[in-house]
């Protein structure tokens, strides 16, 4: 995938919308994020916590969720930003949560500039892994 076809300012635009509806009343801390999938769709979503702050759900569990309810798909670019609207890395459990749902060679928005999902998750466990062994 070219980072051409990445409209990388439109996944900006969408992941700071998504921070505007964050629920961050403990942390303080509102994120935003936005994906395009592989039909064109963008998806987002929001960090929304909890008072139990475990079962806190990250930006990226709430896109995720967005991506299945919206008819599902790959996601081929990934933007997060904090309040500031400042470029944000996913932990390690959301990059996880990411590699899922990626298309083949999915990019990044990092603090570092764009890179691939392999690039920020190596060697990851994904489905392949699962599967009988021969």
């Amino acid at each position: 995938m070219e980072t051409t076809e990445v409209d990388w300012a439109a996944l900006e635009a969408a992941a700071v919308s998504a921070m505007l509806n964050a629920y961050a009343p403990y942390s303080k801390f509102p994120v935003g994020a936005a994906a395009l999938t592989g039909d064109g769709r963008i998806v987002s979503g929001c960090n929304v916590e909890n008072a139990s702050y475990g079962l806190t759900l990250c930006a990226e569990c709430a896109l995720v969720g967005n991506l299945q309810m919206t008819g599902g798909g790959l996601l081929r670019a990934f933007y997060c930003v904090d309040a500031g609207g400042n470029v944000l890395m996913p932990c390690g459990r959301c990059r996880q949560l990411l590699y899922e749902f990626r298309a083949p060679d999915m990019e990044l928005m990092t603090t570092q500039g764009i890179k691939t999902m392999d690039q920020v998750l190596p060697d990851a466990f994904g489905p392949q892994h699962l599967e009988e062994p021969r």
